[in-house]
């Protein structure tokens, strides 16, 4: 037999067969010739290339790629599992099974660990054709999982353009409308200045809403601004959020004077994030505690505790409380349950909250009822991805 490799081509029966391309690495020309006789008496039509060296293996393999490849695992000049560092060479996915007269357990286990799909042993050829089914099956679910999860990550991909492009336009959009509102503001003010008792009463009562519309709309920009900056030039650092805490409730201490609340948060932890959006988190939801407040004084309350790798924090309160329905909705952007009239704001801070805690790999969520208080729970990550990722391997 040539070394460039022999082509044996099984007898056609009348019955249908399914056709099967194989590149056969076998030095025994009768070895070879029992495997695909084996496959021919159970309904495959095999065409075949028989190569016994590395040369006309690799020859054979890109000329016509077979769709299995069988070898035996002892050569007199190769072996069967060099095969396969040569179908990785080339960058093809195709399922090689040892075919051997002798292959002990211990052997024939190394061989499929390092990506042998299977093996037969040569007084076993029955069951040949049912392993090669098995192969050609996992084969196809592969490539069907690959593409699908190539589909995935193109959708991710165009999905996260999307979301980029769109962050991109709302920080420009805000920004550039600065400008012009604030020369809005600035005249309807000066006309409220120079003009109020002036005109009559239907004039007075126009330039106070265009006043407090153009005082609200800068507000509603400016929430714009801070939602679609998480993410973009952050430091993540390690942050004590006891430092932090200090600090929100510093600026939050004439809502705190005004509002006669109490607070308590000792011990929290350190956490690997940017030290402004943790202040941003914090601050959004004490504020909401103070603001969403029943006939008593607030009482807040924040704690945490290690869940993982994460810390799970909860700021917790004494307030109007949520009906459980609007739990998911109240983190939507611009998302309110109440008029203006009854508690100032756009309905943003929630969401920026959101934003943030998700964006550093945790979650959030609030347990409460209608008038019973809400605890509003979310996780930051106490590490930073990679010490994450190594304490995971």
């Amino acid at each position: 037999m040539s070394s460039t490799g022999t082509k044996l081509e099984t007898p056609v029966s009348v019955e249908s067969k399914t056709k099967l391309r194989a590149l056969v690495l076998e030095d025994n020309p009768l070895d070879a010739a029992l495997a695909l006789r084996a496959l021919d008496r159970d309904g495959f039509e095999v065409t075949a290339d028989v190569v016994q060296d590395e040369a006309a293996f690799s020859k054979s393999l890109r000329a016509n790629p077979p769709e299995v490849v069988l070898a035996d695992y002892n050569l007199p000049n190769w072996k069967g599992m060099d095969a396969l560092k040569v179908i990785r060479r080339e960058g093809l996915d195709i399922p090689m099974i040892l075919v051997s007269g002798a292959l002990g357990d211990v052997t024939a286990v190394e061989c499929i660990r390092q990506g042998a799909t299977d093996y037969v042993l040569k007084d076993g050829l029955a069951r040949l054709p049912e392993v090669i089914r098995r192969a050609l099956r996992e084969k196809t679910e592969r490539g069907l999982r690959r593409r699908v999860e190539e589909d995935l990550a193109l959708k991710i991909a165009e999905l996260s353009r999307s979301n980029d492009d769109l962050e991109q336009f709302a920080y420009v959009a805000s920004h550039d409308l600065q400008e012009p509102l604030r020369m809005v503001a600035a005249y309807t003010q000066l006309l409220a200045e120079r003009y109020r008792g002036k005109l009559d009463e239907n004039a007075d009562k126009f330039i106070g809403y265009a006043s407090e519309g153009a005082e609200r709309m800068q507000v509603l920009i400016h929430d714009l601004l801070a939602f679609s900056r998480v993410g973009r030039k952050e430091v993540c650092e390690s942050v004590d959020c006891n430092a932090v805490m200090k600090d929100v409730l510093q600026a939050l201490a004439a809502a705190i004077q005004e509002s006669g609340a109490a607070f308590s948060h000792e011990g929290l932890p350190a956490v690997w994030m940017d030290r402004t959006q943790v202040a941003q988190v914090f601050q959004n939801l004490i504020g909401n505690a103070l603001k969403f407040r029943g006939k008593e004084p607030p009482v807040v309350s924040v704690q945490a505790e290690k869940a993982d790798q994460l810390w799970q924090f909860c700021v917790s309160d004494n307030g109007i409380g949520i009906a459980p329905e609007y739990a998911e909705n109240i983190f939507v952007v611009f998302q309110r349950l109440h008029g203006r009239s009854e508690y100032p704001g756009n309905g943003i801070g929630l969401a920026i909250c959101k934003k943030i805690v998700e964006h550093n790999g945790g979650k959030i969520w609030v347990e409460s009822q209608a008038g019973s208080g809400s605890s509003f729970k979310f996780t930051l990550p106490g590490r930073s991805r990679d010490e994450r990722k190594e304490a995971q391997s």
